[in-house]
């Protein structure tokens, strides 16, 4: 078995360095790079950046302006007929953003790039939330009804926007599974190692991982996630009502009671994020293009905004007006990066490990181990550690369970633009799920298969050079659904109001009211 995982793990050797020449391009030619200032930024940078600063003027900052709107949406009761309410929606969509990179990517940035890193996914974030809003208005925009459920989302809008031609319909559909395929096998070997953690933390003894232990607890989580997976977008929304509040409040919880034992270090965590933003640190490279470019793309790659990965979920609400979910995917945004991935730079800027006598030690480390080093440094020499190190790797647990769920069941709905049939949808079903089982196979192995995992990586980046030129071609579909939405003259919303006629749901509805 391990010489098997281990020549898939070569075949995918190029994988890394293609992820990483398409997210640095074309800072990676010397040409480019020497030109002052704009030799920092790569292309992609400059699309997702340049995208939400555009698109946060055109939509006016409603990211600000209807924050508070959001907060009143998600806090309504409503009871739906069809689809999912604009609430379970928003969790759902929060069970993908929120994932494992909220811990290990916040803490990799942090590692290549310094504390600095933490101000530019902040950055990111805040005008990622208005590419969000666009992306999400899209999906409702164009959604279609099947049965008592909503589907839509990237495949959907972009067959609707580039001609409502089949192929590109399939094709986008091929490529957010393909993208999903290549993400799960981490995201179940994720879940399965940080059960594993738990279990030796609660022993306090170490559990080989090719162990009965890890069969049964694999075995178990494979059952547990096939119930949900095939209960449909209802049933996995069911359970993210209940996970995502869980995970979000106890990590906060946690962190919170480590910056309160650790109180005299927030000074330094301001100063080193803010000084380390303009004025990298040498130890971590002392670039300015280092610091910004990971801030970036580890910001936008946990948030997933420009990606059009989350805009599934949209499409299942059943919203009062397109602009309702919108509002509610730029708040998503700003919980994922602006609160969990701040408090978990926190931790690892306010432990500061590379300025201690086992800085070079810490550099090697994993980026979960080096998350783990840093809270034992917060807490040194004391039994907490072990009870805040158990929490936040059960958070970590959770953040990765939830994450296979949604890939699950979005990569369901993408398969909808494909085939509706049953048959079609179980068999993607099936296949999902025997690569989530390829991942807590290769942990029962012992291997990690890091250039299996750069397909994340390089799925991102591909996404979001298909997503974001079909957002602004939509875009303006959106800036009149807006203007409708701020108008608030009672009218329905309906295909006249951006100058179409295939928002089929939506003139469908307005008739019936």
């Amino acid at each position: 078995m391990q010489a098997i995982f281990e020549s898939i793990n070569n075949v995918f050797a190029f994988i890394g360095p293609l992820s990483d020449f398409l997210w640095d391009f074309p800072t990676n030619f010397e040409w480019y790079a020497n030109i002052p200032l704009l030799g920092n930024f790569s292309f992609a940078i400059i699309l997702l950046l340049g995208s939400g600063i555009y698109f946060s003027f055109r939509i006016g900052f409603m990211q600000i302006t209807h924050f508070k709107k959001g907060i009143k949406i998600m806090t309504e009761k409503r009871a739906v007929d069809t689809g999912i309410s604009p609430l379970a929606a928003f969790l759902l969509s929060s069970a993908m953003r929120v994932g494992p990179g909220n811990i290990i990517g916040v803490t990799g940035a942090i590692a290549v790039g310094g504390p600095g890193a933490l101000f530019w996914m902040w950055v990111s974030a805040f005008f990622g939330m208005a590419v969000a809003y666009m992306e999400s208005v899209l999906a409702q925009i164009f959604k279609e009804k099947k049965n008592d459920e909503f589907v839509g989302g990237l495949p959907f809008y972009g067959r609707k926007l580039l001609g409502n031609k089949v192929w590109i319909g399939v094709f986008l559909s091929v490529l957010y599974i393909l993208y999903a395929l290549c993400c799960l096998p981490a995201q179940g070997f994720n879940v399965v190692s940080s059960v594993g953690t738990m279990a030796e933390i609660v022993t306090g003894t170490k559990i080989a991982t090719d162990s009965v232990f890890y069969y049964v607890v694999g075995a178990i989580i494979v059952l547990m996630t096939a119930v949900i997976a095939f209960g449909g977008i209802k049933k996995v929304s069911k359970w993210t009502d209940k996970i995502v509040p869980v995970m979000a409040v106890l990590y906060v919880l946690t962190v919170v009671v480590l910056i309160l034992l650790n109180l005299n270090q927030i000074p330094y965590f301001f100063s080193a994020v803010f000084g380390g933003a303009f004025q990298p640190n040498a130890f971590f490279g002392g670039l300015f293009g280092t610091v910004l470019a990971q801030g970036v793309k580890r910001g936008l790659m946990s948030n997933e905004a420009g990606q059009g990965t989350i805009t599934m979920s949209a499409a299942a609400s059943d919203a009062k007006h397109p602009c309702e979910q919108g509002i509610l995917a730029s708040i998503g945004v700003f919980l994922d990066t602006i609160v969990i991935c701040t408090l978990s730079g926190f931790v690892v800027v306010m432990a500061h490990c590379w300025t201690g006598e086992n800085a070079n030690a810490w550099v090697l480390m994993d980026k979960l181990p080096k998350f783990n080093e840093s809270i034992a440094t917060l807490t040194p020499g004391t039994a907490f550690n072990a009870v805040v190190t158990f929490v936040i790797t059960l958070c970590f647990c959770l953040f990765a369970y939830t994450c296979l769920l949604g890939m699950i069941s979005f990569s369901e709905i993408a398969a909808n633009r494909i085939n509706r049939s049953k048959g079609f949808i179980n068999g993607v079903r099936i296949v999902a799920l025997f690569v989530a089982i390829f991942g807590i196979l290769c942990n029962i192995a012992g291997l990690e298969l890091g250039n299996l995992w750069a397909f994340s990586d390089l799925g991102n980046i591909l996404i979001v050079f298909f997503n974001v030129p079909i957002v602004y071609v939509g875009a303006n579909c959106v800036f009149k659904a807006t203007k409708h939405y701020k108008k608030n003259d009672g009218t329905p919303f309906t295909s006249q109001v951006i100058d179409r006629d295939d928002c089929e749901y939506w003139d469908e509805k307005a008739k019936n009211e």
